[in-house]
């Protein structure tokens, strides 16, 4: 008996991005470890010569791993989607926690309880290191507005921090759920934060997360409104979802809205 014949459909698995694992123990001198670092590239990269903005994600083993122990965002199956409706031109760089090593590395500052953090050690790295590899391996765009760091709780607070204070270099940042619990000097650096024309924030937060979550993030809102209207050259965008906890799962539906407008709003 003959099968039935199969029809080709535009589905978005053929645009599906092309993942390519750098190295999986990337060395990162500046703090004594390796790390598996991956790269997201777009489904046709290969095919143009065109040049991408990028995105530089922590937490790589949450990012498109639907193994991962509390879940992950999919950005590979966003991606794709967002290709297929045309918004597909964005390099992703996804690179992995330090497991047990994780809340020191995405530290960086000094907490009484997890001692002086490594985080800035990390924020080195990716700039003299990681940064430059990608620029020479990849056909990016390497100035800071089409340049781009992310991360959710722990990872969107180095992420932030490094925004912060590189303005230089990161353009755009997409901020989820971040830990901003750990020390009240971000609160401080953002009130110093000095930024080029311009620099984008995507900010996320659940209502669910914490009793100090939500109004955290707004603290931290209210400081770069009050930038903002200062005429500090800041494009701001604050999202809240009042029924979201701490979970993969949310951040798994912000993540196509944050590139969307990070990336590919006029």
């Amino acid at each position: 008996m003959n099968s039935a014949p199969k029809f080709k459909f535009m589905t978005v698995t053929e645009f599906e991005p092309i993942i390519e694992v750098l190295e999986e123990a990337y060395e990162i001198p500046h703090l004594n470890a390796t790390r598996k670092i991956s790269a997201l590239l777009p489904h046709n990269y290969y095919e143009t010569d065109k040049r991408y903005p990028v995105l530089y994600l922590q937490d790589g083993q949450n990012l498109f791993n639907p193994s991962a122990p509390y879940g992950d965002w999919a950005i590979d199956k966003s991606m794709a989607q967002l290709a297929k409706e045309g918004f597909g031109d964005l390099i992703i760089i996804a690179v992995d926690h330090g497991n047990e090593e994780r809340i020191s590395e995405y530290l960086p500052y000094f907490h009484p309880r997890f001692g002086e953090g490594k985080g800035n050690f990390y924020i080195q790295f990716m700039i003299e290191k990681l940064i430059p590899y990608i620029n020479s391996h990849y056909r990016t765009l390497t100035d800071f507005e089409n340049t781009g760091i992310g991360g959710s709780s722990m990872g969107g607070l180095i992420s932030l921090h490094a925004g912060l204070k590189n303005p230089k270099v990161f353009g755009k940042m997409m901020i989820f759920s971040p830990s901003l619990w750990i020390s009240n000097k971000i609160f401080k650096n953002t009130k110093t934060f000095q930024p080029l024309e311009e620099s984008k924030i995507y900010l996320y937060s659940g209502g669910k997360e914490s009793v100090e979550h939500l109004p955290n993030a707004q603290r931290l809102g209210s400081i770069i409104k009050e930038k903002m209207i200062k005429g500090y050259h800041i494009d701001f965008h604050f999202s809240i979802n009042e029924h979201g906890n701490h979970a993969e799962a949310h951040w798994r539906e912000e993540f196509p809205k944050a590139v969307k407008w990070l990336y590919f709003k006029s």
